[in-house]
């Protein structure tokens, strides 16, 4: 039989706290870091190659589009891309991740986090075989269609993995590694395109194109050595499985842990939450003016993790460098090679120390150094442009390397690691936040190289105006949520009703963990948002 909230009891719990914090409170107290402990030191090592590394398969994209662009080949073969052409090549990828977005969260709630990452990989090596084996630019562009079909699947899956089977201790850290393994997957690609930029055949594209199927296959090879995510077998009703995978990574084989059953526990409440909440619809949800400003911060982090300019230098570096007149081939692959470098660099940094710092300061530091690096980069490209000046372009240059640090500091140390999820609690966290960077990014890589070919060094101009209107919105609307749980973040946002709510669940939530009860005997939404694993 499947275990249930009520075979999960405990005396040393603390009355007057909830699961969440009782589980916090918990992880606290282990003191014996991760490597000491082989089960949780083994599971980790298998999220690197399955999970963890999901993130490569987009960095490797984008950093080879930007490689591809220095390759005479490629530029031959399908008769020097540009302006729209460019911007198809470069958002077709988004696009079809828009397309599948629907059907993710099913796949990967009724197969299984792992068959998604399964289902998602396969689709993107068929895409990369087709991009690579492409005899025409229609053929190419259908190739990375499905590209973009298959990422969400893996993606999404991967993500959900990572916070469902990491220790909370480790959680946060895990989840900014994943962002960080992108510029892994960049190097890689930007790697492969300096060896073959000057290749007189086309082999100097098909191959870096054919690569990209290694991310794939390499979590295709591995996954099934890591363990089904507990929160999706007790939505299964395999709650006894779960307990067993829990106990074993968690309490190193410990049935009896304490903080073993707590985590049982939340998960339930959680998995509740969301069924009682599942149908509601937009209107229901955006009722209160809390939910309107929890939907409104959610979505706007998700317009700025896109419109910072990281799409400019992502995919399409070969172009600026262009208009500040560095063109020799061989410097741009180096260019573009040095840049994923660096971006590995300071990105596994900040995803290192970002959990010790307040998350609002944070993307105050990050908006307002973003604003005056553009700022500063386009007075440069401008100053060339006028002028022809040399010392313009290299300072261009040197601002393309000073806006990893500040974009990579909150966009994407903190991507994945608690403050959307935090802002918009379970279940609504999927729809306000991981469609909008999706249909935005299709949007910018369309654009921008339009805008780039068009309006030079002017294009620019709308970036600085639009980071100006970031840092006011950062400023007066995002709240810190560090240190605070979901009641007290409930607290900033909603009535007094709702806080009332809230208070009643803290008491349901502690007489679950070590009192009598069935879960479905009661409602609850008490919940530590960085701490709960959340469904894909």
């Amino acid at each position: 039989m499947p275990l249930d909230s009520k075979d999960i009891k405990d005396e040393g719990a603390d009355p007057s706290q909830d699961a969440d914090v009782l589980v916090s409170q918990l992880a606290a107290q282990d003191e014996t870091p991760w490597y000491k402990k082989r089960n949780l030191r083994t599971l980790y090592f298998i999220l690197v190659p399955t999970c963890i590394g999901v993130e490569m398969t987009s960095g490797f994209d984008s950093s080879m589009m930007n490689g591809l662009q220095t390759v005479r080949s490629f530029d031959t073969f399908f008769h020097s891309p540009r302006s729209t052409l460019l911007g198809l090549m470069s958002a077709i990828y988004s696009l079809g991740a828009i397309i599948v977005l629907p059907v993710v969260p099913w796949v990967s709630d009724h197969l299984g986090r792992r068959w998604a990452i399964i289902v998602g990989s396969i689709i993107m090596m068929i895409g990369a075989a087709i991009q690579a084996a492409a005899q025409n630019f229609a053929m190419f562009v259908c190739g990375r269609l499905l590209l973009g079909c298959g990422i969400p699947f893996a993606i999404i899956a991967a993500s959900s993995l990572i916070g469902e089977l990491s220790h909370p201790k480790e959680r946060a850290i895990l989840g900014s590694l994943f962002n960080s393994c992108y510029f892994i997957g960049s190097i890689i690609a930007a790697g492969i395109t300096l060896g073959t930029f000057s290749m007189p055949t086309n082999w100097g594209w098909r191959i870096p194109s054919l690569l990209q199927v290694l991310p794939s296959l390499m979590q295709i090879t591995f996954i099934f050595l890591l363990p089904e995510s507990p929160r999706f077998l007790i939505s299964k009703g395999r709650g006894e499985e779960a307990f067993a995978i829990l106990a074993k990574y968690h309490a190193e084989g410990d049935v009896n842990s304490e903080f073993v059953k707590a985590e049982y526990v939340q998960i339930e409440k959680t998995l509740q939450l969301e069924q009682e909440t599942a149908h509601r619809n937009w209107k229901e949800l955006l009722a209160t003016s809390g939910m309107r400003k929890r939907m409104l911060v959610g979505s706007a982090l998700g317009l700025f993790t896109q419109w910072s300019g990281n799409g400019l230098t992502s995919y399409f570096l070969a172009r600026i460098l262009d208009n500040v007149g560095i063109t020799d081939k061989h410097t741009q692959s180096i260019v573009n090679l040095a840049t994923t470098l660096w971006g590995f660099v300071n990105a596994t940094f900040f995803a290192l120390v970002s959990s010790r710092f307040p998350r609002r300061v944070m993307y105050l530091f990050c908006t307002i150094s973003l604003l005056l690096v553009f700022t500063g980069w386009t007075i440069a490209s401008a100053r060339y442009n006028i002028a022809n000046d040399q010392a313009s372009s290299k300072t261009v240059l040197a601002f393309i390397f000073i806006y990893s640090p500040c974009y990579n500091m909150a966009y994407n140390a903190l991507t994945y690691s608690g403050f959307p999820g935090r802002v918009v609690p379970v279940p609504r966290t999927g729809e306000g936040y991981r469609s909008v960077p999706m249909v935005l990014s299709f949007f910018n890589q369309f654009v921008n190289p339009i805008g780039i070919e068009n309006a030079g060094w002017k294009y620019y101009i709308s970036y600085v105006v639009f980071l100006l209107f970031e840092v006011v919105f950062v400023y007066f609307l995002f709240p810190e949520t560090s240190n605070r749980t979901l009641e007290e973040l409930a607290f900033l946002y909603e009535d007094d009703k709702r806080e009332e709510q809230q208070r009643r669940v803290v008491d349901e939530i502690d007489h679950d963990v070590h009192g009598s009860g069935s879960i479905s005997e009661k409602h609850g939404e008490a919940a530590h948002i960085d701490e709960v694993p959340r469904s894909a």
